[in-house]
Formats: structure tokens, sequence, C-alpha cells
């Protein structure tokens, strides 16, 4: 399975979150949904996670170089 980004995976819980939001959607869906919609979340945290360690890298780095 490819790696989402981050993007992706915004746009699919706004997509999910539309969704949940329409009345007619029955029980069973809507929890479908919201464990999609977490599944999404969770992707995307992990990469502001990893990009926030990049950022840390960088940042080390160059304060050790200045």
């Amino acid at each position: 399975m490819s790696k989402s980004s981050f993007e992706d995976n915004l746009a699919k819980s706004k997509e999910l979150l539309q969704k949940l939001m329409d009345s007619e959607v029955s029980l069973e869906e809507a929890l479908k949904l919201y464990e999609e919609g977490l599944s999404s979340i969770k992707e995307a945290q992990k990469l502001i996670e990893e990009a926030k360690a990049k950022v840390e890298i960088i940042n080390k780095a160059e304060q050790e170089n200045v």
C-alpha cells in the first residue's frame, strides 16, 4: 500500500466529515466513516510528527554549523 500524503489524508478527512454530516447516513455507515476518519487523522498526525523531527534535525545541524 502506498503512503498517503498529508494533503491526501486531510482531504479524505474532510470528505468523510461531510458524509457524516449527511442526515441520511445510517448508524452503521456513520461508524464506518468515523473509523476511516480516525485512521486518516492518525496517519496525518504521524506525517506531521515525521516532518517535525526532520525540522529539528535540520535546525540542530544548522546550529552546529554556525
